[in-house]
């Protein structure tokens, strides 16, 4: 394939909440023997690119790094332009391809090697946070643990999954939930939120969705929410949960990065619940649980989450492949970024946001 010498990118100028990206021109990298290149048709954006963007993590020592060139993005769906020499035999040019938060693991380490755990990779690249991302037309990945994106699911919808879906459904797995039982969904009209209400309906779960007003409403239930509660409108949402549920939800995922997101959770569960927390607040004050005394009577657990394996990944893309989970998206392409994490900033940021990149 013809693969041009310089691209557009989406560039980070600037620091803390004034920063905001420029759209430049840029040389286009040359894929070493263990990568592959990417033309990157559509790239999600998501709250994690948007915090890394205007360092709202600074405080906890994540920053992006040099070697990012300043270009974010971890939700990269497209089509392989270039094989490094050491990788024939795992992709070849014309082959569909997802670049991941995660980009490369050792392959190892313990948490490699013990098959389920490569998310805690202490070695692992991440796109947006320790190398450049995938808001450029063409992007570098690892060879090894790129994703080959199946038959039946378009880049546009890849994109999003390869992060908010598996998180989503990675999120669904840990609260052990099982089909028939109930789970509570905080934020679930939300761009995390209204992928864990398709995932956890697929699953077999019962959803209790929290939300507020009545578009959310809608959406919810038509995503296959069987109960939805309006935190605007109900003056004790955890009653409400009791009363639906007579004893309290098995599990409850917290989606939103929002101190009463994390303080409430707890109330929502029955004796021997669980907990899963997925929102990153970048008020550090905020804690996950519940007093010693409540954790201690109801037996309950918290749980934390973070994207997913690649076996997670694939898995995840199946249930799109499937027809049972789609992300709702608002479209925009590089110059819209800035717009989009203002959007998302004020909570006016419909579904999840996916970049057109390459013409």
């Amino acid at each position: 394939m013809t693969v041009p010498k310089t691209q557009k990118a989406a560039i980070k100028t600037g620091e803390g909440a004034k920063s905001k990206v420029e759209v430049k021109e840029i040389e286009v990298p040359q894929p070493g023997p263990d990568q592959i290149l990417v033309k990157i048709n559509y790239s999600g954006l998501c709250a994690s690119d948007k915090s890394l963007l205007h360092d709202e993590w600074a405080g906890a020592g994540l920053s992006m790094q040099p070697q990012t060139h300043g270009i974010a993005g971890h939700e990269g769906a497209g089509v392989v332009v270039a094989v490094g020499s050491a990788s024939k035999d795992l992709w070849k040019e014309g082959d569909r391809a997802g670049i991941k938060w995660i980009a490369r693991v050792c392959q190892r380490c313990e948490f490699c090697t013990n098959g389920v755990d490569e998310c805690h990779c202490p070695k692992q690249l991440n796109s947006g946070f320790s190398i450049a991302g995938t808001f450029q037309e063409y992007a570098l990945t690892d060879a090894m643990y790129a994703t080959r994106l199946p038959d039946g699911v378009k880049d546009e919808e890849a994109g999003p999954i390869l992060c908010g879906g598996v998180t989503a459904y990675v999120a669904c797995k840990r609260s052990a939930v099982k089909p028939g039982q109930w789970i509570v969904l905080p934020g679930a009209g939300g761009g995390l939120g209204h992928l864990a209400v398709q995932y956890a309906k697929a699953m077999g779960m019962r959803v209790i969705a929290i939300d507020g007003g009545d578009a959310k409403r809608d959406l919810c239930i038509k995503l296959g929410a069987e109960k939805f509660i309006d935190f605007t409108s109900t003056k004790d949402v955890a009653a409400e949960v009791m009363k639906i549920t007579t004893y309290g939800a098995h599990g409850v995922v917290v989606t939103a990065a929002t101190r009463a997101g994390y303080e409430s959770a707890p109330g929502f569960l029955r004796p021997g619940g669980t907990m899963v927390c997925v929102g990153l607040p970048k008020d550090e004050t905020i804690i996950a649980g519940a007093a010693p005394i409540t954790m201690c009577l109801k037996r309950l657990n918290v749980v934390g989450s973070v994207v997913g394996t690649l076996k997670d990944v694939e898995e995840a893309l199946d249930f799109t492949a499937r027809g049972l989970v789609h992300p709702i998206l608002t479209h925009g392409g590089l110059e819209d970024i800035n717009r989009f994490c203002n959007d998302m900033n004020n909570g006016k940021l419909p579904g999840r946001a996916v970049i057109k990149v390459a013409s």
